[in-house]
């Protein structure tokens, strides 16, 4: 019940600074009067702080007590190889995915040097965007070998290609390379984000292998400036 307790606190605290209960820079109340607001002990309430304080939603500040960060970002991991469908629900933020385009393709120059492949070879090509709390802020392109993944459908580009390549393919997803830089906006950019003014956007490319090392995915997902930060665990070896 201990646990339980400062965890609930926690999410609920977490929602509130999301729904602007309280805003950046804002001072959260002290640690007793948020135990008299929760009805537990000053341990708990500190235990549920030190949560807010390792994901980056305040900042405790000795003799100051503890300041609201800006979360207006949201949190997408660099090392981990997740699904927007995953994403989205561990945000617990609204979330929609509009596909664009949905094609088979032969393969240029970029793509036989991206994914590995050759003119004989066939390419899935799906474009779509990801609409989080009403704004059009990513835009992903997705290409994938047509021998690993036969047969794509608007309703499976909807929801999870992932979810539908393991559950229903069989196939086991491994790992991924990743490439991050800042790249000037495009006219397809313009066409399906809600760009807000900015020039320019943050890319990231997967190059997504299957378990037996074969590359079967690549993908650039171009991302509004604002509102993404780009976190990643790392601990110094000794």
């Amino acid at each position: 019940m201990y646990e339980n307790k400062y965890l609930s606190i926690y999410h609920d605290i977490v929602s509130k600074i999301r729904q602007g209960h309280w805003k950046p820079y804002d001072k959260l109340p002290s640690e007793n009067e948020l135990a008299e607001q929760y009805e537990t002990s000053r341990e708990t309430i500190r235990k549920a702080l030190n949560l807010l304080s390792e994901h980056g939603y305040i900042q405790k500040m000795k003799g100051k007590g503890s300041i609201v960060l800006d979360v207006g970002k949201y949190d997408f991991p660099v090392s981990g190889l997740v699904s927007f469908k995953e994403l989205a629900q561990k945000m617990k933020t609204p979330a929609k995915t509009i596909v664009h385009e949905l094609e088979v393709i032969k393969p240029g120059e970029y793509l036989k040097k991206h994914l590995h492949v050759t003119n004989k070879d066939e390419i899935w090509k799906v474009v779509r965007s990801r609409k989080i709390d009403g704004e059009h802020i990513i835009l992903d392109k997705d290409f994938f070998h047509k021998k690993f993944v036969p047969v794509l459908t608007r309703a499976i580009c909807e929801d999870s290609i992932y979810e539908y390549i393991e559950n229903k393919l069989k196939l086991k997803i491994s790992f991924a390379k990743k490439e991050m830089f800042v790249d000037k906006v495009t006219d397809e950019d313009r066409k399906y984000l809600d760009l807000n003014g900015y020039d320019h956007v943050v890319v990231v490319k997967n190059f997504v292998y299957l378990d037996d090392a074969s590359l079967f995915q690549f993908t650039e997902s171009r991302h509004r400036l604002d509102k993404f930060r780009f976190v990643d665990f790392a601990r110094r070896n000794h």
